[in-house]
């Protein structure tokens, strides 16, 4: 019996919402799922897929370009299965989390995933442009790595269970 197939996409600007997903990936491939992570602009078909993670970094209150082209082109599947969500980013960070998922826009509440969560991200100055270096320091943003790994494990392990609860077996 062949394992379930995960798809982890995740749209990542500077990489740190890349290596969330990669983690989630891992984590489902130690709970015995086929899961990989990919970018947006890397898959081809969905066919063959279970189920879904889908994820991206959060700028200006939206997830970025690739994560919607994303959605549009495959927002008919993704309605029809198992699909988990989550957005990156530091608003809010170091205090709270990021700002109200339903800020992001339609985008997200158009596929109606089973859980969204909004995990806190990281920046680092020397990898931003000099724009967003600019951005950055009039919006006050603070510099650092605030991603909570063990959170980040946790969901995916319940994005297992969740899996194996219920979907039938193959």
């Amino acid at each position: 019996m062949a394992p379930m197939k995960v798809l982890v996409v995740t749209a990542s600007k500077h990489g740190a919402t890349k290596e969330i997903g990669a983690v989630i990936a891992d984590e489902l491939r130690k709970e015995g799922f086929d899961a990989s992570s990919v970018e947006p602009g890397d898959v081809t078909s969905l066919d063959g897929v279970d189920a879904v993670v889908l994820g991206s970094a959060v700028y200006m209150t939206q997830w970025m370009e690739s994560a919607r082209n994303f959605i549009s082109h495959y927002g008919d599947q993704l309605r029809t299965m198992p699909l988990w969500a989550f957005s990156s980013g530091l608003s809010g960070v170091p205090v709270g989390n990021v700002q109200d998922p339903r800020r992001i826009g339609p985008t997200l509440l158009s596929i109606n995933p089973i859980d969204h969560q909004v995990f806190k991200g990281r920046m680092e100055m020397p990898e931003l442009s000099l724009r967003e270096r600019s951005v950055a320091r009039l919006g006050n943003a603070p510099e650092g790595d605030f991603r909570e790994w063990e959170r980040i494990r946790t969901w995916a392990q319940q994005i297992a269970a969740d899996l194996r609860e219920h979907l039938p077996e193959r």
